[in-house]
């Protein structure tokens, strides 16, 4: 495998991992939800190419997010929204922002974890609202529930999910 196919590689994965910083990164300054996405979508293809100016070990949410507030400077300029986005000063502060460390980053880890004991069903409803950012009533159509069931699936849910946690975290502490 070459040199640039392992760069790209890595930066896909780094992409992938580090994608709700870069999510949240976007929607911080361009406050649409579909046209967040696409500039998200963007950044990722826009990575990708130009995955041979990253240089491994450095700090790849900085250095994507770099390519995702200009890709939000992109769809701005193209005059398709209109609002007013944030200073450029209060999005430096934003990015420069560390990401999660420490109790936080542990908390993820587990979070990730406990989310593959919870039922099929439960697991599907909390990655659809979660992950693909659909409302209850787009859940319920989805897999053929009543809202009703999605919203007591979805509470249940993150119930199991902070107990899991909780314990987790306490199990560690108390190793």
């Amino acid at each position: 495998m070459s040199g640039n196919q392992e760069l790209l590689e890595l930066v896909q994965g780094l992409f992938v991992r580090h994608l709700p910083v870069v999510r949240a990164a976007v929607l911080a300054q361009l406050p649409n939800l579909h046209r967040a996405e696409d500039v998200v979508q963007e950044t990722f293809l826009t990575a990708c190419r130009k995955s041979g100016d990253f240089k491994p070990g450095t700090d790849f949410a900085a250095w994507v997010c770099t390519i995702a507030r200009y890709k939000v400077k992109e769809a701005l300029r193209s005059g398709a929204l209109k609002f007013e986005p944030l200073s450029d000063e209060t999005m430096e502060s934003v990015l420069a922002a560390e990401p999660p460390k420490g109790e936080a980053a542990e908390r993820l880890r587990l979070f990730e974890e406990c989310l593959e004991c919870l039922a099929p069903k439960a697991r599907q409803a909390m990655e659809l609202r979660y992950r693909g950012e659909h409302l209850p009533e787009e859940i319920a159509r989805r897999m053929g529930w009543s809202l009703g069931s999605v919203r007591v699936a979805l509470s249940r849910a993150r119930a199991v999910l902070q107990e899991c946690v909780a314990k987790k975290l306490e199990a560690g502490n108390a190793v």
